[in-house]
C-alpha cells in the first residue's frame, strides 16, 4: 500500500516535534524529512519520536550539488551524501532525494558526467544500506540554480548511464506535470519511480517556487494518481506545499485541506 505523507517543507516554521504530532493527528502515516530540521532536532530523538507517532519516513531530502553550484567542492558533496545515506538507513527512510545542482558554468556534458560519477560512487553504499537514491528533476523556471536536470528524458538518461538497481526517480508533479503530455509518459516510467511528490500551481514556475493548495491549480493530480496506481505504482505519495500562495494559510488549515483532498482523490481511485 502507498504510504501517504507530508514533507516537512510544508510546515517549515514548525519544530520537528510539532510536525510529527500534527501529521499523526490528521491520520497521515508518513513524513518526508528535511535534513536541516533533522540536524536541529537530532537523529536519535527523531527516531524515538517517529516511533511514538507511528510515522514512516518516506524520504530524506536532500543530497547533491556535486557540480559545486552551492559552493562545496565535489569531494565534500559526496562525503555529505555518504553521511545522509547512513542517516536515512538509521531512520528507516525509503528514499534519499538527490538534486543534481546547477551547471555552475560547466558545459552540460561535463555537469552530467560529474553527477554520474557521484551517483556511481554513492549507489553501492546506498544499496548496501538498503536505501534508494531518487533523482528529482526540477522545472527550469524555478530551479536552474538547483538542478540542470529538468525533464524526464534527461533523468532517464542519467539512470541508464549509472546503471544501478537502486537509482530511480522522485517525481514532483509541480515540476513536471503542468505539461499535459507528461501524463503519456507515466506508464513508461512507473517502474523507475521511488517517490511521488504532489504539488499544484496556478501557473508554470517563474522565479521562486509557488505552490497552491492541492486541487486549486492546473496540475491534473487526480489523473496522475489514477494513472500511476493503474500501472502498479505502490511507493509513497508525499505532499509538498510551499510558496506565496500558501503563506497566508495556517499550517493547520493547510494540513486539513490536504487530508480532505487526498481522502476524496485516493478514494476515487479505489485506495482505502
Amino acid at each position: 500500500m502507498n504510504t501517504v505523507s507530508i514533507n516537512q517543507l510544508s510546515t517549515l516554521r514548525w519544530s520537528f516535534e510539532e510536525d510529527a504530532e500534527a501529521y499523526h493527528q490528521r491520520g497521515f502515516t508518513g513524513i518526508g524529512i528535511y535534513r536541516p530540521k533533522l540536524e536541529d532536532f537530532g537523529l536519535d530523538r527523531a527516531i524515538e519520536l517517529l516511533a511514538e507517532f507511528e510515522l514512516s519516513p518516506t524520504s530524506l531530502s536532500w543530497i547533491g550539488g556535486f557540480t559545486g553550484s552551492d559552493g562545496r567542492p565535489y569531494t565534500e558533496a559526496v562525503a555529505d551524501g555518504i553521511q545522509a545515506i547512513h542517516d536515512a538507513a538509521n531512520l528507516g527512510a525509503e528514499s534519499l532525494v538527490v538534486i543534481a545542482g546547477g551547471r555552475n558554468n560547466h558545459i552540460r556534458n561535463h555537469a552530467k558526467r560529474t553527477l554520474c560519477d557521484a551517483l556511481t560512487e554513492l549507489a553501492p553504499i546506498a544499496e548496501d544500506q538498503g536505501i534508494q537514491l531518487s533523482l528529482e528533476p526540477f522545472h527550469p523556471g524555478c530551479g536552474e540554480e538547483w538542478s540542470f536536470v529538468n525533464d524526464l528524458h534527461s533523468t532517464l538518461d542519467i539512470i541508464e548511464m549509472v546503471a544501478s538497481p537502486n537509482l530511480g526517480i522522485a517525481l514532483d508533479t509541480y515540476h513536471l506535470c503542468q505539461d499535459d503530455t507528461v501524463i503519456q509518459w507515466l506508464p513508461e516510467i512507473t517502474r523507475h519511480l521511488h517517490l511521488v511528490q504532489l504539488g499544484d500551481a496556478r501557473h508554470s514556475p517563474l522565479g521562486e517556487m509557488n505552490r497552491c493548495l492541492l486541487g486549486r491549480g492546473s496540475v491534473p493530480i487526480r489523473e496522475i494518481i489514477s494513472t500511476l496506481f493503474e500501472h502498479g505504482y505502490n511507493g509513497p505519495v508525499e505532499v509538498e506545499l510551499i510558496g506565496e500562495d500558501v503563506e497566508t494559510i495556517s499550517y493547520e488549515q493547510l494540513l486539513d485541506h490536504t487530508r480532505h483532498f487526498l481522502e476524496q482523490t485516493l478514494g476515487s481511485v479505489g485506495y482505502s
